[in-house]
């Protein structure tokens, strides 16, 4: 499998090329960004053998099967309809898109192409979310009773940090609370009500936000910050057991599931490969057509409008302490 890389980003090293390299049946062939001489560095510094002049020359090589996207959110619509109608499978990076419409837009440019258009979310595909979700499935915490989830990294105010730029990508929720919203629609199996917000606004900018939902009759909490360091966890109160999942989001980083019962206390850390090594293994299985995907379609439209409706929310109530 032949990957292409629009974007000379800083994700794409870790979550595409290092665990490619650890593989024979995967290779980085081409990457494209709006930069000529950015991405001719890029290719020189990581090993990529070829670099296109445009995106749209890069969906077209006979040498990319599977094109990875790690644009800014806005700019996913226009590569994902050019990569699909190339007949390439699509990687694209978190969050899906700007907005639930364009969400949608996508998901139907899929449909109509009849190619995978996988979201990125690569801690769903770990080993150890899988076993939280056989857990809360088992039915082993008896009846959920709360859910909360927490992803706080504190980003630096560099120049050209789109995270913390006005405009449609910028704000804690897109690039950190989608994780968690992600990560509590999954394990509850069910979509969220909004039933308020709390947020440190920069004008259209959520610093630090926190959402209250309802999946049911279930209260859950959302939480994200770049203000705050590094912090990431998830927890789930049943009736008859609490699950806490320490690290989450990169639980190859000594990440612990944390089972307590009238039984005892059971830890359990984190083993097998990386969640970027895990997302790599589930999207050559999807291209083979060995598996259909986990994420992307109608979970990725569900995901952003859950965000939208939490944007929206942190926005009309303003302030610098909404």
């Amino acid at each position: 499998m032949r990957i292409g890389l629009i974007g000379a980003s800083r994700i794409a090293p870790v979550a595409v090329i290092a665990p490619a390299a650890a593989r024979p049946d995967v290779s980085v062939t081409a990457v494209a960004a709006r930069d000529p001489t950015r991405a001719a560095e890029f290719a020189n510094r990581y090993g990529v053998s070829s670099v296109s002049e445009s995106y749209a020359a890069l969906v077209q090589r006979d040498d990319v099967d599977v094109v990875y996207c790690a644009l800014p959110a806005h700019g996913h619509p226009s590569v994902c309809e050019l990569a699909l109608a190339a007949g390439k499978a699509v990687l694209m990076e978190k969050p899906f898109a700007a907005d639930a419409d364009s969400a949608r837009g996508m998901m139907d440019s899929a449909a109509r192409a009849g190619r995978p258009l996988i979201e990125a979310f690569h801690y769903r595909f770990h080993g150890q979310f899988e076993r939280a979700l056989d857990l809360v499935r088992s039915g082993a915490l008896g009846r959920i009773r709360r859910a909360d989830g927490v992803f706080d990294v504190a980003i630096p105010r560099s120049a050209g940090e789109f995270r913390w730029s006005q405009g449609p990508d910028g704000g804690a929720l897109m690039d950190l609370g989608c994780y968690v919203i992600h990560a509590l629609r999954t394990l509850l199996g069910s979509e969220p009500l909004l039933t308020g917000v709390d947020a440190d606004m920069e004008g259209d900018i959520d610093a630090r936000l926190t959402a209250e939902l309802k999946f049911g009759d279930v209260r859950a909490s959302a939480a994200c910050s770049m203000i705050r360091p590094f912090f990431a966890r998830l927890r789930l109160e049943g009736e008859t057991g609490t699950m806490t999942l320490h690290d989450f989001v990169a639980p190859q980083r000594n990440g612990r599931l944390v089972l307590e019962t009238a039984s005892g206390c059971f830890a359990e850390v984190a083993e097998g490969p990386s969640t970027y090594a895990a997302q790599l293994e589930h999207l050559v299985q999807v291209w083979r057509g060995d598996a259909l995907p986990i994420t992307g379609g109608a979970d990725a439209v569900a995901n952003m409008i859950a965000i939208d409706a939490c944007r929206e929310a942190a926005r009309r109530k303003g302030g610098p302490h909404a």
